[in-house]
């Protein structure tokens, strides 16, 4: 029953359906994790932090699936019907947890560079949903937040896991007010 649902829908109704939700849970996760490594910055030793660093970033989806359940997106909900960009969405913060490959060699000669790596590696998956959503939110995430990073990092490089932290929270807070405003408007139109 479930795949005749899947394939009764064109890719375009599909697409629109995806385009239509809120897209709060997972920005909002993402603040609150570079938040906390920010915040944590001031009190705990490099390998803490950096522990802490991993911890954070790596836990934002499992984040984002809980805070759904309040923002009214529930990751979980399987009574909602299978859309393809759902996979595509999924398969790009894959892309961005995978990407942790990269950055562990570097995090290796140089722990600092950590902050660096992590914040521009996982905010590639804008790129793709972007597209998916057909709006310039996330390009603009993950372009200003790439450069606005590489230039903390030459900066400012004895308190990179403070600045890059807060960079990207600004970025989230921009994003989440846009796809705010996106959707309300999109709730006024109908």
């Amino acid at each position: 029953m479930e795949s005749n649902l899947l394939n009764n829908r064109t890719l375009e109704e599909q697409r629109h359906e995806f385009s239509s939700r809120r897209f709060l849970a997972m920005p909002i996760a993402g603040t609150i994790a570079w938040s906390v490594v920010g915040i944590a910055s001031f009190f705990l030793p490099p390998r803490q932090l950096c522990l802490l660093l991993f911890s954070a970033t790596g836990s934002i989806v499992y984040l984002g699936m809980f805070i759904s359940r309040f923002t009214g997106e529930n990751f979980l909900d399987k009574s909602k019907p299978k859309n393809v960009f759902d996979s595509l969405f999924m398969h790009s913060v894959a892309m961005s947890l995978v990407v942790y490959g990269i950055a562990i060699p570097f995090f290796l000669k140089d722990y600092s560079s950590l902050p660096l790596s992590i914040g521009v590696l996982t905010g590639l998956m804008w790129i793709p949903f972007s597209w998916i959503i057909q709006h310039w939110i996330g390009l603009f995430h993950t372009i200003a937040r790439t450069v606005l990073i590489l230039i903390a990092y030459y900066l400012f490089p004895s308190h990179r896991f403070l600045t890059i932290p807060a960079i990207i929270v600004v970025i989230y807070l921009i994003t989440i007010s846009v796809f705010e405003k996106r959707f309300r408007s999109a709730a006024q139109r109908s």
